[in-house]
C-alpha cells in the first residue's frame, strides 16, 4: 500500500515538474506547444475568476475577519520565486526586537496531517482536535518539517521568541494565536490573496529578475501570475527582491504606474555562509572558490540557486532538480550520493529550505551544506524603518473604524 501511495505521489510530482517546464519554456516539442496554447486559454478563465473573487470582497459581500491584532501580509503576484521566506524572517525578527509578540500564520503547503492532536494548556481533547498546528510557541519547536511544512519549520527554527502556527484556515490560526498565545502582531505568510482575514498592511514582493513572472507575463496556468499586475494597487509597500544593483528606472516606473502611493524598497538576497546539514560545521563563502560541487534542490526557481553558486566561485558539476517542496526519499538521496562519489565531488550544496527535508544518506561520503541567505536592504532603509515603526506603535482607532477608512482609500482589486 505504501509503495502504491509513493508511486502515485511521484507521478503527481512528475506532472507538476513537466507543467513547470512547459510554463517556463524548458519543455520542447509538439506536446509542450499544444499545452502552452491550452494553458493560454485557461489563463483568461482564471483571470475572470480572480477578478470576480476580488469584486465580491470589494463590494463587502464577504466581510474580512477582525481579530483584534495588527495584521501584515507578505505576499506576491506570482507563484514562488520571489524569496518570500527570508523577508518574513526579517520582518518577524524586526518586530520582535521592537517588543511585539509576533505570530506567523502559514498555510503549511505540502505538510502532513498530524497523527494525533497536539495538547495545549488545559483544553480538553475535543478542543485540541480543532486546533491549528502549533509549530512553535515562541519558546521551542513543537513539530518537525514533515508536519509543519518546510518554510514554517525553517522560520520557527530561526526565530526564537516568535510563534509559528499552521492552518489552511488562517482566520482560525490567527484567532488561536491572539487568544491563546497573546500575539499582538500577526504576519500572514503568502497572504496577499488571502482575503478572509483583513490586512492592515500588504508588503508585496517583486523579483527584479522576473517582476511579472515568465516572459509571457500571463496568469496561471500559462504564466506564473496569480493576479494581473494592475492589482499591485493593493500593496501598501513594495519590496523589489534579488536585486543586482539598483533597479532600472523602467521597472520602477512600471511599478509606480500600478501603485504611485506605495513605499518602494530594494533588497538583495545575500549569501552569508555555508552550514553543515548533518553537523555543526560552517564554511565561509570563500571556501567555495574553485571547489567541485554538486547542487540538489526542490525550489521554484532552481536556476537562480545554481547561478549564485557559480558567482561564488564554485564549479557546479551537476544539479539534481526536483519539484518545489519535494519530499526527498532515501533511495533518491543515496543514488545522488553515489553519483557524487563517482564524480569526485568535494561538496554537496543545497538550499536552507531543502535542508529541513533532507534525509541523511546511508553513507555520508561527501559533506552536505546548505547556503544561508539573508535579506539586505540596499535602497529604502528609511521606508522600512517607518514601516516597522507603524507596526509597533499603538493603534489609535478601533480596527473596524480603520477598515472602513481603508476601503474608501484603497478598495480591494480596484
Amino acid at each position: 500500500m505504501l509503495r502504491y501511495v509513493l508511486r502515485v505521489g511521484q507521478v503527481g510530482e512528475d506532472v507538476e515538474k513537466w507543467a513547470s517546464d512547459v510554463i517556463f519554456g524548458r519543455a520542447r516539442g509538439v506536446g509542450a506547444t499544444i499545452a502552452r496554447v491550452l494553458f493560454r486559454g485557461l489563463s483568461y478563465i482564471f483571470g475572470l475568476l480572480v477578478q470576480c473573487r476580488l469584486a465580491i470582497h470589494r463590494k463587502r459581500w464577504k466581510q474580512p475577519a477582525q481579530l483584534g491584532a495588527r495584521v501584515v501580509s507578505v505576499g506576491n503576484l506570482t507563484v514562488g520565486g520571489t524569496g518570500k521566506t527570508p523577508v518574513v524572517e526579517l520582518l518577524a525578527r524586526s518586530l520582535r526586537e521592537r517588543g511585539r509578540k509576533v505570530a506567523i500564520l502559514s498555510r503549511g503547503y505540502k505538510s502532513r496531517k498530524l497523527d494525533e492532536p497536539q495538547q495545549w494548556g488545559d483544553l480538553d481533547p475535543v478542543e485540541c482536535a480543532a486546533l491549528p498546528k502549533i509549530v512553535s510557541d515562541g519558546k521551542e519547536l513543537l513539530l518537525d518539517a514533515v508536519y509543519a511544512g518546510d518554510e514554517p519549520y525553517m522560520l520557527a527554527k530561526n526565530l526564537k521568541g516568535v510563534q509559528v502556527v499552521v492552518d489552511k484556515n488562517r482566520v482560525k490560526a490567527g484567532r488561536f494565536a491572539v487568544k491563546e498565545m497573546e500575539a499582538d502582531v500577526l504576519v500572514l505568510d503568502d497572504g496577499l490573496q488571502y482575503l478572509a482575514l483583513d490586512h492592515e498592511y500588504d508588503l508585496v514582493l517583486v523579483d527584479q529578475n522576473a517582476p511579472f513572472g515568465t516572459s509571457a507575463r500571463a496568469l496561471l496556468p500559462r504564466g506564473t501570475l496569480r493576479e494581473p499586475p494592475r492589482n499591485l494597487c493593493r500593496a501598501s509597500h513594495i519590496m523589489i527582491t534579488k536585486c543586482h544593483g539598483l533597479t532600472e528606472e523602467g521597472l520602477l516606473s512600471s511599478l509606480r504606474s500600478y501603485n504611485p502611493a506605495a513605499e518602494v524598497m530594494q533588497t538583495t538576497h545575500a549569501p552569508k555562509y555555508l552550514q553543515q546539514v548533518f553537523g555543526d560545521g560552517r564554511l565561509a563563502l570563500e571556501d567555495l572558490e574553485g571547489k567541485y560541487v554538486a547542487a540538489i534542490s526542490g525550489i521554484a526557481v532552481p536556476e537562480s540557486f545554481e547561478s549564485l553558486l557559480e558567482k561564488l566561485g564554485a564549479r557546479v558539476e551537476f544539479h539534481r532538480i526536483f519539484s518545489d517542496h519535494h519530499q526527498f526519499r532515501q533511495e533518491e538521496i543515496d543514488r545522488f550520493m553515489t553519483r557524487c562519489v563517482e564524480r569526485d565531488i568535494e561538496l554537496i550544496i543545497t538550499t536552507e529550505k531543502d535542508a529541513v527535508r533532507f534525509l541523511k544518506p546511508s553513507e555520508l561520503d561527501v559533506e552536505i551544506y546548505f547556503l544561508r541567505i539573508e535579506v539586505e536592504i540596499i535602497d529604502g532603509q528609511d521606508g522600512w524603518d517607518r514601516f516597522i515603526g507603524h507596526l509597533v506603535e499603538p493603534r489609535e482607532k478601533p480596527a473596524i473604524d480603520w477598515v472602513e477608512e481603508r476601503l474608501l482609500r484603497d478598495p480591494i482589486g480596484s
